[in-house]
């Protein structure tokens, strides 16, 4: 009985130990997303849109130039300008596509950022034509969240190309360009863009390279293997749950 004890100690003192690891969050980008002014409509999709692990992806961090292109509701508008804290800056920039249909809904384009800029000293809000992207200083990361299968849309008033170019003369050397959006399956073409609302990755990648950009890393924070990706993004048994890619280039210094 002894040797038996004896051997089986000695088996538990050799077995590697089970270390169970748990993702945190940086403190400057959890207590951004945890900021108490931001309103239930956004925090209640947290789970689904993770942005803690998404930012900390893109690299945002206190200090940095962030421009958010076609920032919607403003969901990571209010977190960038939290994460980057009182010495960084953000810029969103919210497009004049979007004005004949707020205007039908009773609302003025131009004051839609209005409380975020009261709550957020360090936000700048551009609304202009799209075509004329640009920000009023050059910036450490570009975001779009979403929204780049859009600009294949002809009722745009630009294209990729167009944008893509903008966005690499508006960051420093080494900035960041991070774009998520719905993942469409391979080949299958451009129409989709507008059928859809998605967009096969392999186009956006030939894009970003013919603009210059580089591809630096790619995530599968949102993906979603359910999602066979041949349904349009609203549909009820996949919206807010489609398969999305994450792709992360950058402007060669």
């Amino acid at each position: 009985m002894r040797k038996l004890a004896l051997v089986t100690g000695l088996m538990l003192l050799a077995a590697p130990a089970q270390i169970s690891l748990v993702w945190a969050a940086p403190a400057h980008i959890e207590a951004a997303v945890k900021d108490a002014g931001r309103p239930p409509a956004d925090t209640s999709r947290d789970d689904l849109r993770k942005p803690a692990e998404l930012l900390e992806f893109a690299g945002v961090r206190p200090g940095m130039v962030v421009a958010d292109l076609l920032p919607g509701g403003g969901y990571f508008t209010r977190i960038f300008a939290k994460a980057v804290g009182p010495k960084g800056q953000v810029y969103a920039y919210f497009g004049t596509q979007y004005d004949t249909r707020l205007k039908a809904q009773g609302q003025d384009p131009d004051r839609q950022f209005t409380d975020l800029k009261r709550a957020y000293p360090n936000l700048g809000v551009v609304h202009g034509p799209l075509v004329d992207f640009v920000t009023p200083q050059k910036v450490d990361l570009v975001w779009t969240s979403n929204n780049y299968h859009d600009l294949y849309n002809k009722q745009y008033d630009t294209t990729p190309a167009v944008i893509n170019k903008r966005v690499f003369d508006s960051l420093k050397p080494g900035g960041i360009y991070l774009i998520v959006d719905h993942r469409a399956a391979k080949d299958a073409g451009i129409a989709v863009t507008e059928t859809l609302h998605r967009i096969d990755e392999d186009i956006l990648k030939r894009d970003m390279q013919s603009a210059g950009f580089q591809l630096v890393s790619e995530a599968k924070i949102l993906a979603h293997p359910a999602d066979d990706n041949t349904k349009r993004v609203f549909e009820q048994d996949v919206r807010g749950k489609t398969d999305q890619f994450v792709l992360k280039f950058v402007k060669p210094r």
